[in-house]
């Protein structure tokens, strides 16, 4: 059994912020059924890398669900998906804002029907203030909020982040919400609208920029390598690979002198503390890089951790996957589709011992399940559970 299996999830969304909300539901045994558009569907279907013409992507974030495809706008597949939305616990949309009102799907008309319907919503800037009929973009998102500014080298202009940061931010944290509506359900019998977006989600993530805005009311410095409140905390480099190396506690900055055979600079004014070592990085860092070019990378891995030392190899996304840790975390799985083949897909970060998650169904073809449209959730409780694993 899994956690949440018998919870019943509408996805009315595209692209990854939305999806990924459900996918993280799904994982953990939620019903969802994925309404997409005649046609098309969700446009990430059309993002490469393609596996025997299915996208990579789109296959990742959308497992353990099944899809539907209704015409929102013809009477038939409104009722039919008005059925389903009185059936449903959760409801998760990233439409602009007004679309769904003006479809009459609203979070008014729809909790008037359901009063337990938990209606999630995902969008770019949130459904209120200045900005709540504009479209959002991650790229756009990561620039609005600050984060393109903090990122790159000190020397250079803002750099995008190559992963979805915001995106996935805010599809993680609106499953937060989702599961905390959950709970305030069992206790009001009610359910209510939840709300996140890209703009909070790239916000929320900059705590220690945020605390030094509040106190100092400057902008945040770019800073590259550096930590914004321990140092030396970075990447160096050796005679092979690169290496980080995280000195948060002053016991591991002597054991770190000690191992380069440069006690000397423990004492020394300049780097006697953590404040002191932080106002004097620039001058540090070429001192310890100096040393720790002199050997190899797995020599000072091996040194480093024989005295606790924070450190670690830096790996391409290939070789993490391929470690075997990944393998015993149950990080890498493998999954069968019914055109891309046997293939792999990511493990499920959340690890409950009594009621794991899985992944049990693959990313549905584009109206798969259509042939259940006028079945789906009409059957017992117990019934849908044993649908959802199937």
């Amino acid at each position: 059994m899994r956690a949440l299996e018998g919870l019943k999830v509408i996805e009315l969304a595209s692209f990854i912020a939305g999806p990924y909300c459900a996918m993280t539901l799904a994982d953990q045994g939620a019903d969802v059924i994925k309404i997409e558009r005649p046609g098309v569907g969700d446009e990430n279907r059309t993002e490469p890398p393609f596996v025997n013409g299915e996208s990579a992507p789109f296959m990742l974030w959308n497992r353990n669900k099944r899809s539907l495809v209704l015409n929102l706008k013809d009477p038939n597949d409104k009722a039919r998906f008005l059925e389903l939305a009185d059936q449903a616990d959760v409801l998760i949309e990233n439409y602009r804002s007004g679309a769904m009102e003006r479809l009459g799907l609203g979070y008014d008309t729809l909790s008037q029907r359901n009063p337990r319907l938990v209606y999630a919503s995902i969008s770019g800037y949130g459904r209120e203030g200045d900005f709540s009929t504009k479209g959002g973009f991650d790229l756009v998102l990561q620039g609005f909020t600050g984060l393109m500014a903090l990122t790159g080298p000190e020397d250079q202009g803002p750099h995008r982040m190559p992963i979805p940061v915001c995106d996935i931010t805010a599809g993680m944290q609106l499953a937060i919400g989702v599961l905390t509506a959950l709970q305030a359900r069992e206790r009001t019998g009610r359910g209510q609208r939840v709300e996140s977006s890209l703009f909070e989600a790239g916000l929320s993530l900059q705590l220690y920029e945020a605390a030094g805005v509040f106190a100092n009311n400057e902008p945040p410095e770019r800073l590259g390598q550096r930590h914004r409140g321990v140092a030396p905390y970075q990447i160096f480099p050796t005679s092979t690979d690169h290496i980080t190396i995280g000195v948060a506690q002053q016991n591991f900055w002597k054991q770190l002198c000690a191992l380069i055979d440069r006690e000397d600079l423990i004492d020394d004014p300049r780097f006697e503390n953590n404040a002191a070592r932080m106002e004097n990085i620039l001058e540090l860092v070429p001192l310890l890089e100096t040393e720790l070019i002199k050997r190899p990378a797995d020599y000072w891995l091996e040194a480093l951790e024989a005295v606790g030392v924070p450190c670690g190899v830096i790996q391409t996304t290939d070789r993490a996957l391929a470690h075997p840790l990944a393998r015993q975390r149950q990080m890498v799985l493998p999954i069968s589709h019914p055109v891309a083949g046997e293939h792999k897909t990511l493990g499920i970060p959340i690890k409950l011992w009594d009621t794991p998650g899985a992944v049990v169904r693959h990313a549905p073809l584009l109206g798969e399940h259509n042939h259940e449209r006028d079945t789906l959730w009409k059957n017992s409780p117990d019934q849908v559970r044993s649908g959802a694993e199937g």
